[in-house]
């Protein structure tokens, strides 16, 4: 599963409540702060990984006949040519590595701005910033499913993409993550 910007708050929220739950760290000013330091973190590495894919995009564009004259699979293409420029972007592409790469930012962010402290070293912070990102991002799809069943189950029926089914949907997934101790 791709990080998203929709997801970013949610994330950076498991985060902040993790580490104020974590006992070898003290959270000086509180969640807010601790997870709109995380969110700022994720939404700066998303949007290097959309420039990352608008540019591949171009590229795949400017070179469309050719694609189509070699009959080449063009996401497979997408693929090398993302992997070629992703340094160049500064995108890790790994999820593992992406992921602890950005606990990195996160605990180096936190600690700057003096919104946390620990009594550990800081890989074990690390760890629980890594963690509540991985947990999130397994649970999505575990969510959103539950979410789309419950919407089934109205009584009018809701269109996707409207503003009325976008407000449920939020609220709802929202509930479950509230349910799930994410948020």
């Amino acid at each position: 599963m791709k990080l998203s910007l929709a997801h970013a708050p949610y994330i950076a929220n498991k985060i902040g409540i993790d580490l104020a739950n974590t006992p070898f760290v003290e959270v000086r000013r509180g969640i807010e702060p601790v997870a709109q330091t995380a969110r700022e973190v994720i939404e700066a590495d998303i949007k290097r990984e959309r420039a990352l894919d608008e540019r591949v995009n171009e590229i795949m564009e400017e070179k469309e006949e050719e694609i189509e004259f070699m009959q080449a699979d063009a996401r497979q293409l997408f693929w090398m040519i993302k992997k070629k420029l992703a340094p160049e972007y500064g995108v890790i592409l790994n999820r593992e590595d992406r992921y602890s790469d950005i606990s990195h930012k996160i605990l180096d962010e936190l600690w700057e701005e003096d919104l946390i402290d620990y009594s550990v070293n800081e890989n074990q912070v690390r760890g629980v910033i890594f963690k509540a990102i991985e947990s999130y991002m397994a649970s999505f799809s575990e969510i959103e499913d539950i979410v789309l069943e419950k919407i089934s189950h109205y009584k009018r029926k809701l269109i996707p993409g409207t503003e009325e089914y976008d407000l449920i949907f939020e609220r709802l997934y929202e509930e479950e993550l509230r349910r799930r101790g994410m948020m």
